[in-house]
């Protein structure tokens, strides 16, 4: 699995494609997923078959905000992702860096980010390649 992070609109899932074009991917928007298609249906422009990928790399985009929806739908998020990354070991990961900036106010909001955090912390420490992404460009951390 490789993680990669950085703000928002900074060009991460481009960074990702363009890195290496002799691959192809198949993009799941974690905006759109109610779930992975682990614990229900997932939505249906983003459903991954769940034997075969058919080469395809797999992509969870916008991570942050399939953890926020999990949670939401009092959902596991961090037992979900496990599941995910024992279907797809070669997925690649993409998330918004969503700890820097004003504390909200929300419970919710605070106790999401908290959450996602750790999530991706963790994530981090089983990668194979951390990379975080500024304006376009790539910053191998790991």
């Amino acid at each position: 699995m490789k993680l990669i992070i950085g703000g928002f609109a900074q060009g991460k899932l481009t960074y990702v494609l363009e890195r290496d074009r002799s691959k192809s991917y198949r993009v799941l928007e974690g905006g759109c997923l109610r779930d992975t298609g682990i614990t229900g249906e997932p939505e249906e422009n983003n459903a991954v078959d769940k034997t075969e990928t058919d080469g395809e790399t797999v992509i969870l985009n916008h991570f942050h905000l399939w953890v926020r929806n999990r949670l939401k739908a009092d959902g596991d998020p961090e037992k979900e992702i496990r599941k995910f990354l024992d279907r797809f070991p070669d997925c690649v990961i993409i998330c918004d860096e969503i700890g820097n900036g004003i504390v909200p106010v929300e419970a919710f909001e605070r106790a999401y980010r908290e959450r996602t955090g750790r999530i991706v912390t963790a994530l981090a420490k089983e990668a194979e390649e951390v990379v975080r992404v500024v304006c376009g460009i790539g910053q191998r951390i790991k």
